[in-house]
Formats: structure tokens, sequence, C-alpha cells
């Protein structure tokens, strides 16, 4: 089972904001409801998966112990930080993408 995290769930209302207010394209409700619910989909199936990566920079670590990217196109990662529990519940931490991550 798959537990959003109240910063988890403030990083997808910030990425739709954010979508809904960019400056440098206008893209309709439609289509920016559509991306928030594409990462959440992503989200939904780390129950199922059998490999999990642990997290490598340390701005991901303050926030959990694994990391899942989602590769939503050429220039934009989404990272999933999120913790398990056996036998598979994940508890998702952060979602932040690759444009705010230092390395």
């Amino acid at each position: 089972m798959v537990f959003y995290s109240k910063q988890a769930e403030n990083d997808l209302e910030d990425i739709l904001e954010g979508l809904l207010n960019w400056r440098k394209i206008t893209l309709s409700r439609e289509f920016c409801l559509d991306y928030v619910s594409d990462i959440i989909d992503v989200c939904d199936s780390l129950d199922t998966i059998t490999s999990h990566f642990k997290t490598v920079y340390e701005t991901h670590k303050r926030y959990g112990e694994n990391v899942h990217k989602y590769f939503r196109n050429k220039t934009t990662t989404w990272y999933i930080i999120y913790n398990r529990s056996l036998p598979c519940n994940i508890f998702i931490e952060k979602i932040i993408s690759n444009h705010l991550t230092v390395e």
C-alpha cells in the first residue's frame, strides 16, 4: 500500500500550481491535471515494483532511504523519495524535480 506524507501532498499541489502559472508557456488546466495525475500513478505503483534504489544525493537523503526516477521528458526527471516497510508499504516523503535537486 502507498501512503503520502503531508510534504508529498504539498509537493503535488505545488507542481500543479507551478504548471498552471508557468510564465514560459501557457498550459491548459486539463494538461496540468493529467501531468500531476501521471506522477500520482507512478507513485501509486511503487508498492508493486521489485527493485528499490537507495537515495544518492544528500538533498534526497534528508527525506528518505529510497528513490524512484520518473523520466517525464528529455529535460525533466521527477525523483519520488520514499521509505518502505515490510511487507510492501511505501511511504512517499518528497517529490522533487531534477531542476531543484542539488547534487
